[in-house]
């Protein structure tokens, strides 16, 4: 047995099911990978073998988990339980007793954590330079930036090391190094994905984001992912019913004049081609005007924002000066130019240019933007790092001030085989939209998983947007035993209801833990059940009834509304001899008048 080439989900799920390989075997190759001499600044911490294989070994006998099996990497602002965070920079270094909760999701999935990937000091940059531990290189030329902050999350997929990496991205550090590596960099909807463990830049922009080989991988894990996190207090939870793009849609193309590639005209012409590409995929390209977006961009630097990275790293600023990279610091020093007034300015302007791109959205769906101009060589950067540093962020600062949704997709090489990247930008809550949208533009352009042998063509296309609604009335309620049943596959809480009259709750006999049948009886007029209604993906909702045991059954359920969802239904076989609770109007009533008085 052997490890394949390529590390994609479907490759890799395909290989255990196979028994071509064990996830044992995944994970070490995966070290083995990771210390790849060609790519030498990818990581800050790798794990050791006994640490990995601790994780493998409590992995169930069974591939069932999403993401069973899959070797990833953790940008090192994230929290991985008893491993040092370090943010880029060693005096600055905490070791965290718990991870974050992204991380903690991912390894419940089945997903094996490798180690701490490299990135641009306290996530402060877009070129990957900005590291004590070196600069990761694109992995096409090494002269050439890898992108960043999330540098070393990128390179780690791009290379094959990992089947998926975890970055965060406040101005287009998911984005970038996508770009420049030849792989998909998801951004979602900020708020999406819990926070909680992650080290700031800008607290209140922040989020995390992920790097795959394909849209039906960064699919897989984001189900994992989108999860309301109560403790996070910028967590929101997604709409039941998220958008969907139409199958002749429209998209926005930057005007001739607004179309700025910074004398890069391989990419004027790879942008372009994108454009003829997404029609194909059944769209309508409109020109908009992009000049506002583009001074939303320009307040993440030059307005008061860059305070917030001042207030992430607190008093380090002031006493470990010698500790930080010169250009970070110079960066976030501009912070001292603005006192709350200048705050309350930099807020109302990106108020009125919220309002003024607000319109643009009734007239189109996504926009097509390039992710960046040119990609530069490193020691370009290291001789003019603001203003280089300035120009990659041109098409990416305004997304997360601006709310919106984006997914950066491979898009083609320049002649001398560098890659050029677009980014596809949406409103709050189209990140399954793009990433269904982006799977079918990626396949168009064909070609190969980064630099895998592995063709693109040969990658589900991730399901279009479509929400299932199913009502649970007992042990999956919240707080109760099989609660986590719901939200490990990402399930979103929606309302409390109440079913129609007509519905009858037993109490089932030598159940564990303890369950309710729901069975409807024509003409009985009851109080109604009281029951949870919680939102999954069709791929969400497919795996769990994988998993309802007989006598239950999912069926459908008339709630008192007169709306009609999917819910727990009993055989009405099994509720001979079962106590009847209608009485108690739902499960937890019943319940508590089990517990002692007094």
């Amino acid at each position: 047995m052997s490890a394949p080439a390529a590390f994609d989900l479907t490759t890799l799920h395909a290989a255990y099911a196979s028994g071509q390989t064990t996830p044992e075997e995944v994970a070490l190759e995966a070290l083995r990978r990771a210390e790849d001499p060609r790519h030498p600044h990818v990581w800050i911490h790798r794990l050791d073998a006994a640490r990995v294989l601790e994780y493998v070994r409590a992995l169930p006998p069974q591939p069932t988990l999403p993401l069973y099996g899959l070797p990833f990497a953790i940008k090192d602002n994230i929290d991985l339980a008893g491993i040092p965070t370090t943010a880029g920079c060693p005096d600055f270094a905490y070791t965290p007793a718990e991870s974050a909760t992204i991380v903690a999701r991912l390894i419940a999935a089945g997903a094996i954590p490798i180690g701490k990937t490299n990135l641009d000091q306290f996530a402060t940059g877009l070129t990957g330079t900005r590291s004590p531990y070196g600069a990761p290189e694109c992995v096409f030329d090494p002269e050439y930036i890898s992108g960043g902050s999330s540098s070393g999350s990128a390179v780690a997929v791009a290379a094959g090391m990992v089947t998926f990496a975890l970055g965060t991205d406040t101005a287009g550090s998911g984005r970038v190094p996508a770009a420049f590596n030849h792989i998909v960099g998801h951004k979602p909807t900020r708020g999406l994905w819990s926070c909680r463990g992650v080290f700031p830049a800008c607290r209140s922009l922040d989020c995390p984001s992920i790097f795959t080989l394909s849209c039906a991988d960064a699919q897989a894990v984001a189900d994992t992912l989108d999860f309301f996190d109560p403790a996070d207090p910028f967590s929101r939870p997604a709409p039941a019913s998220r958008p969907a793009f139409p199958a002749r849609f429209r998209f926005g193309v930057l005007r001739g004049s607004q179309r700025q590639f910074f004398g890069d005209s391989a990419a004027a012409d790879l942008y372009e081609q994108s454009v003829t590409r997404l029609a194909g995929c059944g769209g309508e390209p409109v020109e908009f005007d992009y000049a506002p977006f583009a001074e939303a961009a320009a307040l993440l630097y030059a307005g008061p924002w860059v305070a917030e990275r001042r207030w992430a790293i607190g008093d380090f600023f002031d006493t470990h000066a010698d500790s930080m990279n010169a250009v970070v610091r110079q960066v976030i020093s501009a912070a001292s130019r603005f006192d709350a007034v200048a705050a309350f300015d930099g807020q109302y302007r990106l108020a009125a240019l919220a309002q003024a791109t607000r319109g643009i959205w009734d007239q189109l769906d996504l926009l097509l933007l390039p992710t960046a101009g040119p990609i530069y060589r490193r020691d370009d950067v290291l001789a003019n790092p603001i203003q280089l540093n300035s120009n990659l962020g041109w098409y990416t600062n305004f997304v997360n001030l601006l709310d919106l949704a984006a997914l950066a997709l491979p898009a083609g090489f320049r002649a001398n085989g560098l890659p050029f990247g677009i980014t596809l930008v949406a409103p709050a809550f189209c990140d399954r939209a793009l990433l269904a949208l982006g799977a079918r533009y990626h396949r168009a352009l064909g070609g190969t998983l980064g630099i895998t042998p592995v063709q693109v063509a040969g990658q589900p296309l991730p399901p279009e947007p479509r929400d299932i609604l199913l009502a649970v009335v007992g042990a999956h309620l919240r707080g109760q035993p099989l609660n986590h049943q719901l939200t490990s596959r990402g399930a979103r809480f929606v309302r409390q209801a109440r079913t129609a009259p007509g519905y009858r709750l037993y109490a089932l006999p030598n159940t564990q833990p303890p369950k309710p049948g729901l069975v409807r009886e024509p003409g009985f007029a009851g109080p109604g059940i009281e029951l949870e209604v919680w939102s999954l993906t069709d791929a969400a909702f497919g795996s769990f009834v994988a998993e309802v045991p007989a006598p239950m059954v999912i069926g459908s359920v008339e709630l008192d509304d007169a709306s009609i969802v999917k819910s727990f239904l009993c055989e009405p076989h099994a509720t001979a001899g079962a106590q009847d609770v209608t009485s108690f109007g739902g499960w937890l009533p019943y319940r508590r008048s089990l517990q002692p008085q007094g």
